[in-house]
């Protein structure tokens, strides 16, 4: 069974936007007393956090689709919808986030490091937001905007000081269990470390942790055995470790081809080249093996290596090695700038975000794109005539009918807004009538001059008294 993924593709989707409300204001003897809907909530978004209890990817592999809540929707008496809550993923120190085409989107080190993987829709607004000196009472109200949704890739990358790399069977399991507190699987056949192991390390006042990373073998930057897939786990050590096997029972190896044959993939998978690197010899505790060290070690250090002795079963030389690792850990952490404490960055957008752009495609049709122009369009509910004539009047101010009129288009030419898998496609007219027109004029609402019938009663008794006393005015009894 999988207990360690450090790869996943996850489904994200925010939350939508609550819908405004249209409302009108009643009360006895007040009738129609005005708008009064209030906008609905903002969706939630779906924000990725670093969390240090979290070592693994394992649950989104298992539930890789995560949505944020919904936004509620407006209400009479000015209420607004309740936000959607935000949804909150924790993963593990390192890392990586990638779009579907693998560009990077963030680098997650550090605890509380965040990265909002999708974005809420915002609510729409209420008639009563929407209410001006013109439009006195709007019938109509905005609708919620779609939450951001999608996939992204979640790559794991082991956040360690010191990676031990090698054949299979070298020892490294060994090395580490001996060196740390961590209990890997250790057995007498190949690839027995199926994941990398983490432990921690204390050599003198120097505490560092150290990865085994599992076997490699010739082809692994190309994908064969399991390196490719664990290779991505060595890019952020301080410092690599060959361990080599002088005491291996196959007669076509020996270490020094070993070690340039990994040598050869670390520099195929590219990126490690300014990484110290340090040669362990184990397995001296077998006679056979202490004379191969003794023989090569000679070779190895004129190379430039330096070259440690080790047994992991007799604990020889262990000590040696570990403050050594101490000392370049300490090195490059010393040469690495002052980290500062997470600062929480805000960038606003931009505030003109009025730009959009028309063009005519090869089959006749224009096309308008632009954030404001596309917004719009998914805030209307095009079931109402008079929110169809409200986009009408701001696309008009934004300037698209004269964008479309310079570009060349007649009456009757197809215009469509926005993306071609989600656009609002209708035929223009260039005093973009609606329909809203009908409703009398645009900003006002007709029952709202509709005469009360208690202020009409009297107006007729008093037409009818004034009509009676010019009547009796003319009246000559003689």
């Amino acid at each position: 069974m999988t207990t360690f993924v450090d790869r996943v593709e996850l489904h994200v989707a925010a939350g939508n936007g609550g819908h405004g409300c249209a409302s009108v204001h009643r009360e006895k003897f007040k009738p129609l007393g005005g708008p009064d809907g209030g906008n609905g909530g903002r969706g939630g978004d779906v924000i990725l956090v670093v969390d240090q209890s979290v070592t693994t990817l394992l649950d989104y592999h298992h539930s890789p689709h995560r949505k944020a809540t919904n936004g509620k929707p407006g209400e009479g008496g000015n209420r607004s919808g309740k936000d959607g809550q935000d949804l909150v993923l924790p993963v593990p120190d390192g890392t990586v986030v990638l779009d579907r085409q693998g560009n990077v989107l963030a680098d997650m080190v550090g605890h509380g490091t965040s990265y909002v993987a999708a974005e809420g829709g915002r609510g729409g607004l209420g008639n009563a937001a929407l209410a001006s000196a013109r439009r006195k009472a709007p019938g109509f109200a905005l609708l919620g905007e779609p939450g951001r949704s999608g996939d992204i890739v979640l790559e794991l990358k082991t956040v360690a000081d010191v990676a031990l790399v090698g054949y299979p069977s070298a020892g490294k399991s060994s090395l580490i269990s001996v060196l740390s507190a961590a209990k890997p699987k250790i057995a007498d056949y190949p690839f027995t470390t199926l994941v990398p192991n983490l432990g921690v390390v204390t050599a003198g006042s120097t505490v560092y942790t150290i990865a085994d990373v599992p076997g490699l073998i010739p082809g692994a930057s190309q994908g064969r055995g399991l390196g490719l897939e664990f290779l991505r786990h060595v890019e952020r050590c301080s410092v690599l470790v060959h361990v080599l096997d002088t005491a291996t029972l196959e007669s076509d190896r020996d270490p020094v081809t070993d070690l340039d044959v990994i040598e050869e993939e670390l520099r195929q998978y590219g990126g490690l080249d300014d990484r110290p690197r340090i040669v362990v010899l184990n397995k001296i505790d077998i006679p056979d093996g202490k004379d191969l060290a003794d023989m090569i070690r000679p070779d190895l250090e004129a190379r430039g290596y330096r070259v440690f002795e080790v047994s992991a079963v007799a604990h020889m030389g262990l000590k040696e090695l570990s403050f050594a690792l101490a000392e370049i850990v300490a090195q490059a952490r010393a040469a690495k700038p002052k980290e500062e404490a997470t600062r929480i960055v805000i960038r606003p957008k931009a505030v003109d975000d009025a730009g959009f752009t028309v063009t005519l495609e090869e089959d006749g049709l224009y096309r308008v794109r632009g954030e404001k122009p596309e917004r719009w369009v998914r805030q209307t509910d095009f079931t109402n005539d008079e929110a169809v004539g409200y986009l009408a009047d701001r696309l008009n101010r934004l300037g698209v009918e004269d964008q479309l009129m310079k570009a060349g288009a007649r009456a009757g030419d197809g215009v469509a807004i926005g993306p071609e898998e989600d656009a609002v496609v209708f035929d223009w007219e260039p005093t973009m009538m609606a329909g809203a027109e009908m409703l009398g004029r645009r900003g006002e609402d007709h029952r709202m001059e509709a005469p009360r019938p208690a202020a009409q009663r009297r107006k007729d008794r008093q037409a009818e008294r004034d009509e009676a006393d010019r009547e009796f005015d003319g009246f000559d009894p003689f």
